[in-house]
C-alpha cells in the first residue's frame, strides 16, 4: 500500500502528470480488462489466441528440442487464456514441470490457484503475486531447473522504448544460458486498427482508465471527479507508440486526505496513463540482439498483426 501511494504521489507531483498503469488492476480493473480483451476492436487477444490455439504443438516441439526439462514462468499471467493451450499440451506430453504464474494482482493469482489445476488435471502450479523481476528471481530460487519464460499479450509494449532494452537485459540477467523467453509483440499495421483498439465504442477502455481514479479515491480518501476527465488515446505510426491520457475538462483541485496533499489541474491538462508500443520485425530482431538473446523463431497469426517471438539466452 505504501509503495502504491508513493508512486501515485510521485506521478501527480510530476510535470507533466502521470499515473502508473500497473495499478489499473484491482478487482474491478481485472474484470474490465477481461471485457476489453473480448471487445470487437481489441484484436491483440484474438491474434495471439489464434497463434496458441493453432501452433501450440510446434511451440512445444521447439521448447522440448532446446530444453528437455524446464519449468514455465508466465509474467503477467492474467487469466492464462492463451497459455492454457501450451499448459495442456505439456501436461498431455507427460512432462514434469511446475507452472509459475506471476501477476501484480493478488486477485488474479488467487483465482488461478483455485481454478487452473481443476481445468488442467495433473498441472503443478505455484502462483507468485508481485513485481515481474522479483517474482522471476523467486521462481529461480524455488527451482533450479532451466526456465521458459512467457511474456505474452504484448505486455512488453507497456514500456517506453528506452526502458524496454533495460527491462529485457534485467530478465536476461536473471536467467541462465539456454533458458528461453517467449515474448509477444504487437506489430505495426493500419493506424486506424491500432487506435480503435484503445478507444472501443463501448467505452470499456475509458472505464478501465478512470477506474484508477476511483481506486485512488477509495484507498487514499481522494475526491477525483470522474466526470471531469476525458479518456484520450493517440497513435504515432512513426514511433509506433500508442498512448492513453486522461484530460482534465476544467480547472480543478483534487484532495488526497491520506497523504494530506492536494493537486491542481488546469483546463485540458493531460495525465499520461499508459503506452502500448508497436514494433516492426527489424525492431524486434534488434531488441533481441542488444538485450543478450539469440532469436530462434517467431510465430505469427494469419494476418501477421501479432508475433510471439522465442529467444534463447545467449552466452555472451
Amino acid at each position: 500500500m505504501k509503495g502504491f501511494l508513493n508512486e501515485i504521489l510521485r506521478g501527480l507531483r510530476a510535470c507533466p502528470k502521470y499515473l502508473p498503469a500497473k495499478y489499473f488492476y484491482d478487482e474491478t480493473g481485472d474484470r474490465l480488462f477481461q471485457q476489453i480483451m473480448s471487445s470487437p476492436e481489441y484484436y491483440l487477444t484474438r491474434c495471439e489466441y489464434e497463434i496458441f490455439s493453432l501452433k501450440t504443438p510446434a511451440i512445444a516441439d521447439l521448447l522440448q528440442s532446446h530444453l528437455p526439462l524446464f519449468d514455465l514462468v508466465e509474467l503477467g499471467a492474467g487469466d492464462c487464456l492463451k497459455s492454457r493451450f501450451l499448459l495442456k499440451e505439456l501436461v498431455h506430453r507427460n512432462l514434469s514441470f511446475t507452472f509459475y504464474p506471476v501477476d501484480i494482482s493478488a486477485n488474479v493469482i488467487e483465482q488461478l490457484t483455485q481454478t487452473l489445476p481443476e481445468a488442467i488435471p495433473g498441472l503443478k502450479l505455484h502462483g507468485l503475486n508481485g513485481e515481474y523481476l522479483a517474482m522471476l528471481e523467486k521462481a529461480r530460487q524455488l527451482s533450479d531447473r532451466p526456465k521458459v519464460v512467457l511474456f505474452l499479450g504484448a505486455n512488453i509494449g507497456n514500456l517506453e522504448k528506452d526502458q524496454t532494452g533495460i527491462f529485457l537485459a534485467q530478465i536476461r540477467a536473471t536467467l541462465k544460458k539456454g533458458d528461453l523467453l517467449c515474448i509477444g509483440f504487437d506489430l505495426k499495421k493500419d493506424p486506424d486498427i491500432i487506435l480503435s483498439a484503445y478507444n472501443d465504442k463501448a467505452g470499456l477502455t475509458r472505464a478501465f482508465n478512470l477506474n484508477l481514479l476511483k481506486r485512488i479515491n477509495r484507498e487514499f480518501e481522494a475526491d477525483f471527479d470522474l466526470t471531469a476527465f476525458k479518456h484520450f488515446p493517440v497513435y504515432d505510426p512513426v514511433s509506433g507508440a500508442c498512448r492513453s491520457f486522461l484530460i482534465s475538462l476544467k480547472q480543478q483541485r483534487v484532495n488526497m486526505k491520506t497523504a494530506g496533499e492536494s493537486f491542481c489541474f488546469e483546463p485540458y491538462e493531460p495525465v499520461f496513463m499508459e503506452i502500448s508500443q508497436k514494433y516492426s520485425r527489424d525492431e524486434i530482431l534488434a531488441l533481441a540482439l542488444t538485450s543478450g538473446f539469440r532469436p530462434l523463431t517467431t510465430f505469427c497469426d494469419s494476418k501477421h498483426w501479432f508475433g510471439d517471438a522465442i529467444w534463447e539466452v545467449d552466452d555472451k
